[in-house]
């Protein structure tokens, strides 16, 4: 049987996921209490954070009239640094900049390696809003990794890809003004900034604000929820969209990645017992090069799911740093469809310094970050 693609507003397979995580919070006994609070520390430690930055990014972008494309164009010696930078920004937003800049011919093919080299993609946030001191370490080592990669492939000459303008960036249609769910989602989302910060200082968050907690976080998840379930974005939001739309529409698409990976790893440990750190502990010279590797797949669910093993104390900070580098985020999926070749090659690229980096921690800085 072949599902139908809508149901009024709704994708059909983004409502039944839907239904199933909320059919799992309202759930009686352990399973429920358990769903909803990983839900409530989902929204507050994470995705109140992304919301923030989106935000601000949006905002600026909005209020500055920044070209970005014209500006990588006429950078010169400079165009490798911003490029990378782009990169570096929490999210894949800066690193899809890039790549359309590369698709104008506005950057060269190193632009794009630097950029998806020193992305860490959507994963980044979950990493600032858990461990804010690792983070510190990794998105700046990234942006020189990338700056070199970007640099050392200009100097030999890279891949000399014909540029196909014919495809487009798989785009969230242009709304054209800001929904009512996305003034619900910001109004629900500032509190939980304030909330989330609270318990990034140490404080009982439910002991200072009692249910008030609760509420934010499952309503801000439930919101949430009904904006991805609702949504046509398949990589990255339109430029033209308002900033409040993006950060809605950008937050619930990594938010339904975090919650995926917060309750995989809890039910996992809660509901059978598996002791997963003796069982990675087992394969230990592996574990770098199986983050890496798992960085090469498109999309940022899978690097989520690496940097909450890293949290969880899985995987040691090896395996994360050469995860960072070699992964993508989103931004592969519009390279893959404006230009298969560079994005392939671009890939193929950043396991290079990803092995040298990763391995150079794993042999001589063992107990780095760990």
């Amino acid at each position: 049987m072949v599902l139908p693609r809508f149901f009024g507003p709704f994708r059909v397979k983004r409502l039944i996921v839907a239904l199933f995580l909320l059919g799992l919070a309202i759930a009686p006994g352990t399973l429920g209490e358990l769903t909803r609070g990983l839900m409530v520390d989902a929204f507050v430690q994470v995705s109140a954070f992304v919301a923030a930055t989106l935000l601000l990014f949006y905002g600026s972008e909005r209020v500055f009239h920044f070209d970005i494309g014209q500006s990588l164009k006429t950078a010169r010696h400079w165009q490798i640094p911003i490029a990378t930078l782009l990169g570096a920004t929490p999210g894949c937003g800066g690193a899809v900049v890039v790549v359309a800049a590369y698709t104008s011919g506005n950057v060269s093919f190193g632009g794009v390696v630097a950029a998806l080299t020193a992305t860490m993609g959507d994963a980044a946030f979950l990493l600032i809003a858990t461990r804010p001191d690792v983070a510190m370490v990794v998105l700046p080592l990234g942006l020189v990794v990338g700056a070199l990669s970007g640099w050392t492939v200009d100097w030999v000459g890279g891949k000399k890809l014909e540029v196909n303008t014919a495809q487009q960036c798989a785009l969230a249609p242009l709304v054209g003004r800001t929904r009512t769910k996305d003034y619900i989602f910001l109004a629900l989302a500032a509190p939980g900034l304030v909330i989330g910060v609270t318990q990034v200082l140490g404080a009982d968050i439910y002991a200072i604000y009692g249910n008030i907690a609760t509420v934010v976080g499952l309503t801000g998840t439930a919101i949430g929820l009904a904006i991805w379930a609702t949504s046509h974005l398949t990589a990255m939001t339109n430029s033209k969209d308002s900033p409040i739309t993006r950060m809605a529409e950008e937050t619930s698409f990594i938010a339904i990645w975090v919650i995926g990976a917060y309750l995989a790893y809890d039910y996992l440990v809660t509901f059978t017992g598996v002791d997963l750190h003796a069982a990675f502990s087992t394969v230990g010279p592996l574990l770098p090069l199986m983050a890496i590797v798992i960085g090469m797949i498109p999309g940022c669910g899978p690097q989520i799911l690496v940097t909450t093993a890293y949290v969880n104390g899985l995987i040691p900070f090896a395996a994360l740093m050469g995860n960072a580098i070699s992964n993508d985020g989103d931004a592969l999926f519009p390279a893959l469809a404006i230009n298969p070749k560079a994005a392939i090659w671009a890939t193929v690229y950043s396991t290079i310094p990803a092995m040298i980096t990763a391995y150079g921690f794993y042999f001589f800085a063992p107990g780095f970050m760990n």
